[in-house]
């Protein structure tokens, strides 16, 4: 497809460079010569310099025969404006980063009147997703799809763990007592394994195990992995995704407590959260970590503009002993380095964004109805979880799965038919209307035929 991509900035060169991989042909329109150089560089994209609202750059940028326009500038006014001009122009499909909490409420409004079919703040997103790994404490990520029905969660396997020095087709025949998941990914390293039957997991992988939730809590209580509910999160860095995240957290009657270095703005926030406690502060000092309770709170969430500052907080508040520390950080080369060093729940505003932007556009490019419900990225985008919808008629329903090709490097994970979650074994089939959660270690993937087909 022809996509433009407005603002070739952090979020946009990423967003562009994915689409770029996926076979799409990329045009980006960027004001800074400098951002156009840089990309120039390491991109197989055209680049034109101008402005997104610009009537003569988008004719330029031949907005016109656009299949899809992003603009993801750091102006809402701007990508509302461009995504405007650009539908004006003839371009099929809009999509608008929009982050300030003030055109919240009027969202819907402004989509409609301004020709907008998709936006996202990436901030709140990105609050939405750590709101639900406070949920799930027991885990490093959790994924839920069906409707909250399945979750696929991740963990540190440990030496001690009853899974590891077995092979998985062994593992419920010596441990009776675990409850049955399935083992769907696993990262050793920098591998990224689709296990099979024979394959043994060793102390220190980073395991994926997918199910219904009843059977995930289960299996991760009989690992010793469980944790009681998070009732107590201290937030540092008081920008939108603080308080975006302080504000779903006290209306799940979660005890929050935020720390903002800026007087004003955390004056602001003071009248904006009543139900929090506001620290002014600097939240990496040691000493008002520690007066303001760093010990005793259930969940600390790290959310300054600088990752280095994250790193270094979240990592004390685990030598502290909190027991969930979630850390921002949109630096992926830091991704190893946080695991080794205990930080295992990483969240990443430009990969929250990114996602969903992926996933909208996966859904336009497929030409089956059976498209992408929902996506994550997993292990710094090296796989893909998936979820599809199957397609009436199509050739792989009502056949076993033993008699279908099923992709090298992909699998089948889960099949939710009417509510019911399963896991499916080769007699097991597809029937229109499933619910189909696949884990592939190829990206770029658009339909369910592409991972299983006769």
């Amino acid at each position: 497809m022809r996509i433009l991509v407005i603002g070739g900035g952090k979020m946009g060169a990423s967003l562009a460079q994915s689409l770029i991989n996926e076979g799409h042909d990329v045009t980006v329109i960027d004001r800074s010569d400098t951002v156009i150089q840089r990309s120039q560089d390491t991109m197989d994209a055209m680049f034109i310099k101008g402005s997104g609202v610009s009537v003569d750059t988008l004719r330029e940028a031949d907005a016109p025969h656009a299949d899809i326009v992003i603009a993801a500038t750091m102006g809402d006014e701007i990508n509302m404006l461009s995504c405007l001009t650009a539908k004006r122009l003839g371009a099929q499909y809009a999509i608008a980063r929009i982050r300030d909490p003030e055109y919240l409420s009027a969202l819907p409004f402004l989509q409609k009147e301004l020709s907008i079919d998709y936006a996202i703040n990436p901030e709140r997103a990105t609050a939405r997703e750590i709101s639900r790994m406070l949920r799930f404490p027991y885990a490093g990520t959790v994924e839920t799809f069906a409707r909250g029905r399945v979750e696929m969660a991740d963990f540190r396997a440990a030496e001690d763990d009853p899974v590891v020095g077995v092979p998985l087709r062994e593992m419920y025949k010596k441990n009776k007592h675990l409850p049955q998941v399935l083992f769907c990914a696993v990262e050793r390293g920098d591998e990224i394994i689709i296990p099979k039957g024979d394959f043994v997991i060793k102390a220190g992988d980073r395991v994926h195990v997918v199910s219904d939730v009843k059977t995930i809590t289960q299996f991760f209580e009989a690992l010793n992995k469980g944790a009681s509910a998070i009732k107590s999160v201290m937030i540092m860095g008081g920008g939108r995704i603080g308080y975006y995240l302080a504000n779903m957290l006290l209306g799940m009657k979660i005890k929050v407590s935020l720390i903002e270095i800026n007087p004003e703005r955390a004056r602001r926030l003071s009248e904006l959260l009543p139900g929090a406690t506001i620290i002014q502060g600097d939240g990496t000092d040691q000493e008002l970590l520690e007066s303001e309770g760093l010990s005793d709170v259930h969940a600390f969430v790290p959310l300054s503009g600088r990752d280095e500052e994250n790193l270094m907080a979240g990592f004390y508040a685990v030598q502290r002993g909190v027991k969930k520390v979630i850390v921002k950080s949109n630096r992926e080369n830091y991704s190893a380095l946080m695991h080794n060093m205990g930080l295992d729940s990483i969240i990443s505003t430009k990969a929250v964004a990114c996602n969903s932007i992926l996933r909208t556009v996966r859904t336009r490019a497929s030409r089956s109805t059976a498209t992408v419900e929902r996506m994550y990225r997993l292990m710094d985008g090296k796989a893909e979880a998936l979820e599809f919808i199957a397609d009436p008629g199509a050739p792989y329903t009502h056949v076993p799965l033993k008699n279908l090709n099923v992709h090298k490097d992909a699998l089948i994970a889960v099949i939710v038919r009417d509510g019911q979650v399963q896991v499916p074994f080769g007699n097991d089939t597809i029937e229109a209307g499933d619910h189909v959660v696949a884990i592939s270690r190829r990206t770029g993937i658009s339909e369910l035929g592409q991972i299983v087909h006769r």
